[in-house]
């Protein structure tokens, strides 16, 4: 399964680091195995996005972005563990775990 998340530029919020100000959006793919396991993930991940858990606002060199929060994704098919990618044994279950 891939996903993209589509983040546009706006301004962030009460709660963010600097109310107000715009900040920069993006583009996040994230991948999960095609099986009952990772599907499962997918709806928990749905609901955490839905909940406003998935991303978060940032400071970085000066300018607010949009980056990935605290949990984690799989943002490669490879690359491993070291690189947010496959192979990770322990993947989906450390993301429920979080979720």
């Amino acid at each position: 399964l891939r996903w993209l998340f589509k983040m546009l530029f706006s301004c962030s919020k009460v709660g963010d680091p600097r109310p107000g100000q715009p900040y920069k959006g993006g583009y996040f793919y994230a991948f999960l195995p095609d099986n009952r396991e990772g599907q499962k993930t997918a709806m928990l991940l749905k609901k955490a996005f839905e909940h406003g858990l998935t991303f978060q606002i940032k400071s970085c060199n000066g300018e607010e972005r949009v980056t990935w929060g605290l949990i984690p994704h799989k943002t490669s098919w490879d690359g491993g563990k070291a690189r947010n990618g496959y192979p990770d044994a322990q993947y989906l279950r450390e993301v429920c775990t979080v979720l």
